[in-house]
């Protein structure tokens, strides 16, 4: 075997990993040592994205594009396998966790609507030539971000949508710059109502416990497998079953209903992230089980490192995806893409202001700059705002983000149909909203309940 440069196939992925993960350094360095950029509170994953975009749109750096898209495409996957495989705490289930759970996925189909209403209006009138179906990409780009914009963007590309990865991504990319300016506004304006102090957050120390790296019983250090190995192996065993899974789904949907497969099986493949995270759950059950009934006597799951596992996929996943835009693709969808980005914005700033005193008594700010963050961002551009009103997480604001994104996958599994069925005909469109309106306001029902949603009127 040849072990020089000459060999592509050796070294292409480990040096373009360097170069992502030098990317990460240096914008941590500027996260850190530029005040601007530090109090932007931009995501260090964003910046490092954003550098390796401009770098590789002026020519600098020719990043394959195929490996930006894979890295974008399992990154989400491999995450959310990752969180969901995590064991729970008492107190963050039951109906806190499925209303925060409703509270995200009825987010999510707001912005779907506005999404879709401006993009039908855009083809009814002065954009003729307009994919009418590619409104449902606002809440896949500012609710789910840029893994989920990527895969339902090459989707719809496929169904005719001309850029609609790049228009997708683009959305994810000025989603997090939203996150982080209203971000930023928000904590300043409840930090002079509290009369707080603004000092950057210090990194807990004498704080830490034996308890915030292990649950009890789990595999101990000195065992001959390393453990962060086999965290690692758990996600890559689930990531294996989901492949199968998918796989057999997509034969059985093909053999039975061969027309229905070529709509259903893009979505399932690019939706793998959903099969993935019911196969942590099956795989998290198993174990339980087994605990239980005594067959098993270890907890192999350690959430401190699983968390750490979903913290690398999804850093990679944004710098990838960010990076993976093309420029060129957006010269006739600016006008869709600004009247998307603005109205995204705005209606989801609206919505969470209405809910959030209802749902988080006591804690309304802390859930709502949170809940704003995550769903025009990620996670971590919730949690950022969060730390500066919330240092301590003293709230339920954090744990909100989490079993919440847990519990949305449940609900927003049928999002999985209307994206199919959006794009198929003008009929199907309106039949989308329809749908989309329906299920909101069943989502809101079962959140608020009639008196309470008389009171928010």
């Amino acid at each position: 075997m040849d072990f020089s440069n000459t060999n592509t196939a050796l070294w292409s992925m480990f040096i373009w990993a360097g170069v992502i993960a030098l990317l990460l350094l240096v914008a941590n360095i500027l996260t850190r040592k530029i005040a601007f950029v530090r109090k932007s509170l931009i995501p260090v994953a964003a910046l490092a994205g954003f550098l390796l975009l401009i770098l590789r749109s002026v020519g600098l750096l020719n990043v394959p594009m195929v490996l930006l898209e894979m890295v974008t495409y399992h990154g989400i996957a491999l995450g959310f396998i990752a969180l969901t495989l995590r064991t729970t705490k008492e107190g963050t289930g039951g109906m806190f966790a499925f209303k925060a759970g409703a509270l995200i996925v009825s987010t999510y189909l707001v912005q779907a609507i506005i999404g879709l209403l401006i993009s039908v209006i855009l083809f009814y009138t002065i954009m003729p030539d307009f994919f009418p179906a590619a409104g449902i990409l606002l809440p896949m780009a500012f609710g789910q971000g840029p893994g989920q914009a990527n895969n339902v963007g090459s989707s719809y590309e496929a169904m005719g949508f001309v850029g609609g990865r790049s228009f997708g991504l683009s959305l994810a990319a000025v989603g997090y710059l939203v996150a982080c300016m209203v971000g930023i506004w928000y904590t300043r304006r409840v930090i002079r109502k509290r009369n707080l102090a603004v000092t950057d957050q210090p990194m807990v120390s004498g704080s830490v416990t034996i308890d915030t790296f292990q649950d009890e019983n789990e595999v101990p250090v000195a065992e001959s497998v390393d453990r962060l190995s086999m965290q690692v192996a758990l996600v890559l065993v689930t990531y294996l079953l989901t492949f199968l899974a998918t796989r057999a789904i997509a034969d059985l949907i093909t053999s039975v209903a061969p027309g229905l497969a070529n709509m259903l099986t893009p979505l399932l493949w690019g939706f793998n992230f959903i099969t993935g995270s019911l196969m942590a759950m099956l795989v998290k059950a198993i174990l339980g089980g087994l605990r239980r009934t005594g067959v098993m006597t270890r907890q192999y799951q350690n959430n401190y490192l699983l968390n750490r596992l979903s913290g690398l996929a999804f850093d990679l996943m944004i710098v990838a995806g960010i990076a993976s835009i093309d420029i060129a693709d957006m010269h006739s969808l600016w006008l869709p893409f600004i009247l998307m980005a603005l109205a995204g914005g705005i209606i989801t700033y609206w919505y969470l202001k209405k809910l959030t005193p209802i749902l988080s008594p006591g804690y309304a700010d802390e859930s709502f700059v949170a809940m704003y963050g995550m769903l025009t961002g990620t996670i971590s551009s919730g949690i950022l705002p969060l730390r500066q009103i919330d240092p301590e997480f003293k709230t339920p604001a954090a744990d909100q983000l989490v079993v919440g994104s847990g519990t949305g996958i449940i609900f927003g599994a049928p999002m999985l149909i209307l994206i199919g069925l959006a794009p198929t005909s003008e009929g199907m469109l309106w039949l989308t909203i329809g749908l989309c309106a329906a299920y909101w306001a069943a989502l809101v029902l079962f959140m608020v309940g009639k008196r309470a949603l008389r009171q928010a009127k």
